[in-house]
């Protein structure tokens, strides 16, 4: 049987990512897994799992661990994109510690944006299982900036093409036909009509006009406070977030642990686990794999959908 094949990079070297990666790689393995995993990192962190890619020596600087992180990542991505590989799944990575060696992205989704040189990418977190009911998928419009700065980053255009790649997401990638989506709002109670700001009304309804013309199916501006319960209970396939953290909280509240981020819009699959570097519990036995080797599925699963396995690309 040919074999689906994914790059892993392990994530800085000084966090959880090099164990929980081994762990998940090992635990889908055990259970007969069929894809081949091509690992990325330092000289000194080879599990003995799969194929290591050896991205070069560790120093213990915090500028080398932003270095190796980052060069792990591009190489997965040239990997990815001469298609020796169909996925990349990344472990995490250290922002203060990329920024340290000279990338000045804010995280793996900007970075990812920038090697592949595409217009459009979103931050799509995804939980297919939850002990609340449906699955939760939430879209972040505007990803790793201040929270002062979101009103001025949001738009009309960037919602429409916030919207419109997450609905071809699901249409090709979850085979879900005609997504329901749900917009949510930036403002309490969606503003109560201009009464707590004009977002509402000035940047997202006129939004909302232009999708129902492309013909998708999405509602809004919907509070915060009750479109996350009414999309577990089903109404609605995905949720339209303006800024991190008002999707991120929900999300993390209810899924943590089980959660994947999938990056939209690229020409190859990416997933990670929802969660970081968690200097604080390394090599203590309490990092939890749950959300790698979900990841680690999650990317596979895709990858068959779009490009079948790599013995039938190469």
């Amino acid at each position: 049987m040919s074999r689906q094949r994914l790059a892993v990079t392990l994530g800085d070297p000084r966090g959880i990512g090099p164990e929980v990666v081994a762990d998940a790689v090992r635990h889908l393995e055990n259970q007969g897994s069929d894809t081949e995993f091509i690992l990325l990192g330092p000289d000194e962190f080879n599990p003995g799992l799969g194929t290591y890619n050896s991205v070069g020596h560790f120093d213990g600087s915090e500028r080398s661990a932003g270095l190796l992180s980052a060069l792990a990542v591009e190489r997965a991505v040239r990997l990815a994109l001469v298609g020796t590989v169909a996925g990349i799944v990344t472990g995490p990575i250290h922002k203060p510690a990329l920024r340290s060696a000279g990338f000045m992205e804010p995280g793996h989704t900007e970075m990812l944006q920038r090697l592949t040189d595409v217009s459009d990418v979103g931050m799509l977190m995804v939980a297919e299982e939850t002990a609340l009911g449906a699955p939760l998928r939430v879209l972040l419009a505007t990803t790793h900036v201040p929270l002062r700065d979101v009103p001025d980053l949001l738009s009309t255009d960037l919602l429409v093409s916030q919207a419109m790649l997450l609905n071809s997401s699901l249409e090709t990638d979850w085979n879900l036909a005609r997504p329901r989506l749900a917009l949510c709002a930036l403002n309490p109670h969606a503003s109560d009509d201009g009464l707590f700001g004009d977002e509402e009304n000035l940047v997202f309804r006129p939004a909302i006009d232009a999708l129902c013309k492309a013909d998708i199916q999405v509602e809004g501006p919907i509070p915060a406070d009750t479109v996350f319960n009414r999309t577990l209970n089903g109404e609605y396939d995905a949720v339209i977030a303006p800024y991190h953290d008002v999707g991120m909280a929900p999300f993390k509240t209810i899924a943590f642990g089980a959660g994947v981020n999938v990056t939209l819009g690229l020409p190859f699959v990416r997933t990670s686990p929802d969660h970081g570097t968690a200097f604080d519990i390394v090599d203590t036995s309490r990092a939890d794999s749950s959300s790698m080797q979900a990841a680690l599925r999650m990317a596979s699963g895709l990858a068959s959908k779009r490009f079948g396995t790599l013995a039938a690309r190469t």
